[in-house]
């Protein structure tokens, strides 16, 4: 993972350089912002394997850049949310934007530097994923809805969905199993590899996401049922 690079957006610069020193311990190579709207302007120009973001920053604030990155802009960059904000609901509220972790101020070096290769971990085997052969990649259809799984691919009457990461991870669990109902805490073990402590607001809102890009192409066809008290299944 040496040549991962790395960008840290944090506006307080003793814990900036913190982080750059952490990440440039473990090899990475290391790209600093101060705010949000710089951090954005860096990611439009270059390409980074994953961002450490702050929350409190000037201008746009870390909220507002993992909702660009992951609404208008579609960038499926991984991001670990580090911040002060220890709230339940704070974390929860990052997850369902589309951030991929979240890692409370003050934090361990070595934690930090777990949470970083446990993502990137996670994301390169998506990507090996995509360059895989044919046999232990199976194809998925329902109807007109189709998922490839070594492409990460899914379309639906032939059109390709732009989904995230987490989208494809949930729909490609449902469709692994078309006839089981998963509850909202088995889809948050499975997809996000971790521990779930309440964080269901996360997967309706990734789950609510999958539904409007299907709607987008078929707006008659029901494809993720809600069954009530439970969780969701494939329609």
């Amino acid at each position: 993972m040496d040549a991962c690079s790395i960008l840290v957006v944090e506006d307080d610069p003793d814990i900036n350089a913190l982080l750059v020193k952490i990440m440039a311990r473990d090899g990475f190579s290391v790209v600093q912002a101060f705010s949000g709207t710089e951090a954005l302007l860096l990611v439009e120009r270059e390409a980074f394997d994953l961002v450490l973001l702050d929350l409190m920053l000037p201008g746009m604030d870390g909220a507002d850049l993992v909702a660009r990155l992951r609404g208008e802009r579609g960038l499926d960059v991984p991001v670990i949310v580090v911040s002060a904000r220890a709230a339940l609901s704070d974390k929860v509220d990052m997850l369902a934007l589309g951030a991929d972790d979240y890692v409370v101020k003050p934090f361990e070096p070595d934690e930090v530097s777990a949470r970083v290769r446990a993502v990137l971990r996670r994301y390169r085997g998506a990507a090996r994923a995509g360059d895989g052969g044919t046999d232990d990649d199976p194809v998925f259809v329902r109807g007109a809805l189709r998922l490839e799984t070594a492409a990460r691919r899914v379309t639906l009457d032939g059109v390709e969905l732009a989904l995230t990461a987490h989208e494809f991870d949930i729909l490609h669990v449902l469709m692994q199993a078309p006839d089981k109902v998963f509850s909202r805490e088995r889809l948050y073990e499975l997809v996000w590899k971790a521990g779930y402590y309440g964080e269901e607001n996360a997967v309706n809102v990734h789950v609510s996401n999958i539904r409007k890009k299907l709607a987008a192409v078929d707006s008659d066809g029901e494809y993720i049922k809600t069954v009530w008290g439970i969780g969701f299944k494939l329609a």
